[in-house]
């Protein structure tokens, strides 16, 4: 009886170790509350440690019960020691496979290692969930399709295009490659935006904290000097007394400001389209934000069109991964005006978004056959660039800033002692 067993489920075997395997700490990651159906017909419950469902449903049937609901445990779900997945986590996880890959490491082998050996458990989850899909028969890319929070179709497609072509260790390459790059500019344009917000951030709550307590603190001094007090002074105490008396107002506008903008942010596409026009119109920001989105451009068409990718096909990756809607709406019209048969370096120019030097690198790559290799380069050039104008804006904004903080303080400062002052005169 065992023997005819085996001989129905040839596949029971392999896939039964991996899931009793001792060894296996990720497979006690988390817990799943199950239902299922003995041989007799009758209803049991119980609960189960596994890396994921699909463990969960194979180690019932080889205790021979039909599997029926199983959810996760709630106090399993929301657990606290587990920390999100970055993107950062997802281009480490792409260079990983890539150089397992390339050693000659079989792809299911390579998530096991790869999953049991990340600190987060998080990470971990999703590495031996998407194993157990493959053991299961799912194709890589489409496995990696049930988790569009953190594999975008970009990534899933090139994925795809790598099973297809017998070139999945190349293309695991690319994609680690394209992600780090496009981590590497994101985190500088972040550090752009950072440092100039934090500091003003702390300079408004210092300078809210002074009229609210240090500034009325003067105010009942001066009241007995008995004589008018300078106007400087008087306008800062009158913003003293507004906060004071009405500090729930500011509160509610500064609160409601934030709420609005993340509300609008997230639910109305215009919203972000005026926003993104706007951020491009800054200035020295500005700059910045245009040769990154340039140099996304760059870099997701050479990565995409050297996998294969067709080049109208991989335009219209290109444009959802410009991260603005001017970028994204120019590139849109690069891809129709390919599509006619329009020189994509004429389509570029006739966009008026894309430097001189672009489009005459793109000419020459389409006139020598080699346009992913000279998009490559623009998109070397324009990171080069990015990472100069953020330390060069980091530079330039320290004396701003701390100019701003002097007039900001100093004012209230000089406001505060102007009475004293002059106190030589009423006396």
């Amino acid at each position: 009886m065992a023997l005819q067993a085996v001989k129905k489920d040839p596949a029971a075997k392999p896939r039964s170790n991996a899931i009793t395997r001792p060894t296996a700490p990720v497979a006690k990651q988390k817990t799943y509350a199950w239902e299922g159906v003995d041989k007799k017909g009758q209803k049991i419950k119980g609960e189960m440690q596994a890396a994921n469902e699909a463990m969960v449903k194979a180690q019932l049937r080889k205790q021979g019960l039909m599997p029926g609901k199983i959810n996760r445990k709630a106090a399993d779900l929301f657990s606290p020691r587990k920390a999100p997945i970055t993107p950062a986590d997802i281009a480490m996880m792409a260079r990983q496979l890539a150089t397992m890959m390339k050693a000659g490491v079989p792809l299911v082998q390579s998530f096991e290692i790869i999953g049991r050996g990340h600190e987060k458990p998080s990470v971990q989850e999703l590495m031996m969930t998407i194993k157990g899909d493959i053991e299961a028969g799912a194709p890589f890319h489409e496995s990696l399709r049930k988790h569009p929070k953190y594999f975008d179709p970009l990534f899933c497609d090139l994925v795809g295009a790598g099973e297809q072509s017998g070139s999945l260790e190349q293309m695991l390459d690319r994609i680690a490659l394209y992600k780090e790059k496009s981590e590497r500019i994101k985190s500088k344009i972040k550090k752009a935006l950072f440092y100039p917000t934090a500091v003003l951030v702390v300079a408004a709550i210092v300078t809210a904290i002074l009229l609210l307590f240090v500034v009325p603190m003067f105010e009942d001094m001066f009241k007995s000097f008995g004589a008018d007090l300078p106007a400087f002074t008087q306008f800062v105490l009158g913003i003293s007394r507004s906060l004071q008396e009405t500090w729930y107002i500011y509160l509610a506008v500064i609160v409601g400001s934030a709420f609005g903008f993340g509300y609008l942010n997230v639910n109305s596409q215009a919203f972000r389209d005026g926003k993104d026009r706007l951020v491009l119109k800054l200035p020295v920001i500005g700059i910045i934000l245009n040769k990154a989105a340039i140099a996304r451009y760059a870099r997701t068409l050479s990565t995409t069109f050297a996998a294969g990718v067709p080049l109208v096909e991989a335009l219209e990756s290109a444009a959802g991964a410009s991260g603005n809607v001017v970028y994204r709406t120019s590139i849109l019209k690069v891809r129709d005006d390919v599509t006619t048969g329009m020189q994509m370096n004429l389509a570029m120019q006739g966009t008026g978004m894309f430097p001189n030097m672009v489009v005459q690198m793109v000419a020459i790559g389409e006139e020598s056959g080699a346009l992913d290799a000279m998009l490559a380069k623009v998109a070397d050039i324009y990171e080069a660039e990015v990472d100069d104008a953020v330390d060069g804006l980091a530079s330039l904004l320290e004396p701003i800033i701390m100019a701003v903080l002097g007039v900001v303080v100093g004012g209230l400062i000089v406001a505060m002692y102007l009475p004293i002052f002059n106190l030589g005169k009423v006396i």
